[in-house]
């Protein structure tokens, strides 16, 4: 059996370049919905709208230096926690374009947050919030961004600080009872 691959792996790091501005948000991935990624329903599953995210963030490790070279050395970013909010069908054919926002930062952690809309007419079909923390894999656990790394994420962090948050963000996740 093989393993999930991102449409981008193999690609690497391509530099940064520190005149170019920062779209706010970043718009990095746009995908065809696949038969592949449909159910008996005749629209994307659940496991693939948070493939697509997965996608969209790879690209933007990518952005920031994290590529297979990196993951090679011995760090990478792992998913703490997502949380997918599906607000419209996507079906075979449909464009998907992405966004990522990020939303905060520390040395060892990225909050980031997703919007998947349809190309065609721009509706939400979904969105994700996730937590993001970065690793040292032969140690087994967090450590800090490197320098250079931590820069590229406080750039992306300013040029984003002035975009409206989703009022979904952190939001907690339950039944409202009467």
């Amino acid at each position: 059996m093989s393993r999930v691959t991102t449409p981008n792996e193999g690609k690497p790091f391509t530099g940064w370049d520190w005149a170019k501005p920062i779209p706010a948000p970043l718009a990095l991935h746009r995908a065809p919905v696949v038969e592949a990624w449909t159910d008996y329903n005749g629209h994307m599953t659940e496991s693939a709208f948070l493939l697509v995210f997965g996608d969209s963030s790879d690209l933007f490790y990518r952005m920031i230096g994290i590529d297979e070279a990196y993951r090679a050395a011995g760090s990478s970013v792992y998913t703490m926690e997502t949380r997918i909010r599906n607000l419209n069908e996507a079906h075979i054919g449909d464009v998907l374009a992405l966004t990522l926002q990020l939303l905060d930062h520390d040395a060892k952690r990225l909050h980031v947050f997703h919007a998947m809309t349809s190309e065609a007419d721009g509706k939400v079909l979904a969105t994700a919030e996730q937590i993001l923390v970065h690793v040292d894999m032969e140690a087994g656990r967090s450590s800090p961004f490197p320098p250079e790394i931590a820069e590229r994420i406080a750039a992306i962090a300013e040029a984003h600080a002035g975009l409206p948050v989703s009022p979904t963000v952190g939001v907690p996740l339950g039944l409202k009872r009467k």
